[in-house]
C-alpha cells in the first residue's frame, strides 16, 4: 500500500463517495471527538483531499504524518495538534 499503513490510528474516518470539501468538513468534526496527540485515519476517495488533508491539516495545527494511495482509494494519517 504506502508508507502510512504501519501507523496505528486511535480513529478512522471513512469519507469514501463525498467530495471537496466534506472530506475535509468531516475530518474537522472527527478530530474533536478525539485527544491530543491521537491519530486519525481518513479514508477517501477524493482525489482533490491529496493536497487538501496535508493543508488543512497544517492550518489547523495538527501534524500530517503521511498517506497512501490503495487504487482509488487514499488513506491519510493525521496526529491531532492543539
Amino acid at each position: 500500500m504506502g508508507e502510512g499503513t504501519d501507523i496505528k490510528a486511535d480513529s478512522i474516518l471513512d469519507v469514501k463517495g463525498l467530495c471537496c470539501p466534506m472530506p475535509v468538513v468531516k475530518a474537522k468534526k472527527a478530530m474533536d471527538t478525539i485527544e491530543i496527540g491521537q491519530v486519525l485515519e481518513i479514508v477517501g476517495t477524493d482525489p482533490g483531499s491529496k493536497g487538501d488533508m496535508p493543508a488543512w491539516a497544517k492550518r489547523a495545527g495538527h501534524e500530517f504524518l503521511a498517506s497512501s494511495e490503495d487504487g482509488e482509494v487514499f488513506h491519510f494519517w493525521v496526529k491531532k495538534g492543539k
